[in-house]
Order: structure tokens, then sequence, then C-alpha cells
């Protein structure tokens, strides 16, 4: 996601975005990002407000985490062609979310956040999630780091 200007949101990367994908005539990738523009419409309607970097990081992982959760259900149920569709706009959606973290990077945050945090104990979990979200929130899985960080408090 390199703009030449660092003033871009996230927002207006998309609808630049969306009017390549209309000029190239690529129909799965201009409708996996209109449904991206919907939902920052639908936040920027119902809360009147509009939609930051910050919120947009937000609203692009849960529908990541979303459609990770339709892939399960779909290949469950033997439907590969819905589990693909879902596969492919993962695929569209990530494009907007930053470089994901490595295994040491989390690791290392993690451990950070529970010495900055004096956590000790499964007590303490609210606390370490609440001083890594923001960190991590595009970056993560958040479900994988809530894992990771009940291992390291418990052992």
């Amino acid at each position: 996601m390199s703009d030449a200007n660092p003033h871009t949101t996230i927002a207006d990367t998309i609808k630049a975005a969306q009017k390549a994908a209309m000029k190239a005539r690529e129909k799965e990738r201009l409708a996996a990002i209109r449904l991206i523009l919907a939902e920052f419409k639908r936040i920027e309607v119902d809360e009147r407000i509009a939609v930051d970097d910050t919120r947009a990081l937000a609203v692009l992982d849960k529908m990541v985490k979303q459609r990770r959760d339709s892939i399960e259900q779909y290949e469950a149920a033997g439907r590969e062609e819905l589990a693909a569709r879902e596969k492919a706009e993962i695929a569209v959606i990530q494009e907007y979310l930053p470089a994901p973290f490595s295994e040491a990077e989390l690791t290392a945050l993690i451990d950070e956040a529970i010495a900055g945090t004096s956590a000790e104990g499964m007590a303490a979990m609210g606390v370490v999630m609440a001083e890594l979200k923001p960190k991590l929130q595009g970056r993560a899985d958040m479900g994988a780091v809530s894992k990771l960080v009940k291992e390291k408090l418990a052992g």
C-alpha cells in the first residue's frame, strides 16, 4: 500500500482502486471493493462519523474474520464455490491491510506488553490484550494472539 501522497487515507486508496477495477473490468475485484466501501458508508451514516484509518483497519480486520468464519462453514457444508469466492474477497481486503507481523515480532510484542503491564496470571489477560490491540490491529489475528498471551500468562 505505498502511496505517493502520505496523507491519502485507506478509504481514498480503496476508492481509487474501485475506479481502476472498473476501468480494467475486474468484476470479482470490483465486487469485493464495493463491499468494503459499502461497509465504510454504513458506518459513516449510522454513526455520523468519517471513517479514519484506525477505524478502516478495524473494519477491514473484521471483514476478513467474517470471511474466514464463512469459509469454514462453506467447506463443512461442501460448498467449495462459495468458499472460493470468500477466499477471493479476503485476498482483495488484505491488500489494504498492513503486512502481518511475523511470529517472532508477535512474540516480542506480547512479551513487551506483559513486562510493561507487570502482568501475572490469567487475571491480567484483559489488561495485556488492551495494551496489544491498538498495536496489532489489522496486522495479526487477535484470536491467535489471545491464545499466545494465555500460554505466556499460564506458563
